[in-house]
């Protein structure tokens, strides 16, 4: 999936008065409406295409929150609202804390705090591979490291995505039975380049790590970490935002996850 301009998310209000949701339910928007079966605020359904995104869905999240009276505002649950910014597309949150404080952040991918969690080619969701951009290095030990190289070279040669650019700097030491490869800004599909790696590398030697992001723009909640340690397989999500909650966005409607090798 292609980053594009955006917002998904919802924010509860809480039970509110009539009069206050027949407010709410007339106010003019481009991005949010007011559901009153669930007394919570949602993205519309037509896409919006007047103004730039974040100050208009903020404008208007603000617009509508200054609705609810001073005594319902206890009451409110709250929610988030995540936005991808046109431009340098950026994710940003706005997130409405129960009782109706209102936080803007702009997502700060870090995989320093992240958590690893064990890979066995199951269902995940990243970077289309057409547009995946990876950087790493790894070092693994094999009967022949000479091949290894030779088929670790043909794999990022023959690869047919958007962007045909990067390296893969590839190392065989015959004497010490390892290779070593550099991975920067290389356009392959990285479940490939795993497969491979899992492939060619002794039991228990495949060591370091490959980071996926995109040549496409700047896609955090997609962008992922894959760690080879102790003859495993690990992979990482990327803390995106400070402070004590720092969990990452949810799945965006419509994303889709895919297969693992």
């Amino acid at each position: 999936m292609f980053y594009d301009a955006g917002c998904y998310g919802r924010v509860a209000l809480g039970e509110l008065p009539e009069s206050v949701q027949q407010r709410l339910g007339g106010l003019p928007g481009e991005w949010l409406e007011f559901d009153p079966v669930l007394e919570t605020i949602v993205v519309r359904h037509i896409q919006p295409s007047a103004g730039p995104c974040l100050p208009t869905i903020a404008g208007e999240l603000v617009r509508m929150l200054s609705e609810i009276p001073a005594a319902a505002q206890a009451g409110m649950p709250g929610g988030d609202l995540f936005v991808h910014t046109e431009g340098d597309a950026q994710l940003v949150r706005l997130r409405v804390e129960p009782g109706g404080a209102l936080r803007i952040e702009w997502a700060h991918p870090d995989y320093a705090k992240a958590k690893p969690q064990l890979w066995k080619g199951a269902r995940v969701e990243m970077v289309e591979p057409r547009v995946q951009r990876l950087n790493g290095a790894v070092t693994f030990a094999c009967a022949d490291p000479s091949k290894a190289a030779r088929e670790l070279a043909a794999l990022a040669d023959g690869y047919e995505g958007l962007y045909p650019e990067g390296d893969l700097a590839v190392k065989a030491d015959q004497a010490s039975g390892r290779v070593a490869a550099d991975v920067r800004d290389l356009n392959v599909d990285v479940l490939l380049l795993v497969e491979r790696l899992q492939q060619l590398a002794a039991a228990g030697s495949l060591v370091g790590d490959i980071e996926v992001s995109s040549f496409a723009a700047i896609v955090p909640e997609q962008h992922l970490r894959f760690v080879f340690d102790d003859g495993k397989t690990w992979v990482q999500r990327p803390v995106l935002w400070g402070g004590t909650d720092a969990g990452r966005a949810p799945r965006r409607p419509g994303a889709r996850a895919r297969t693992g090798a």
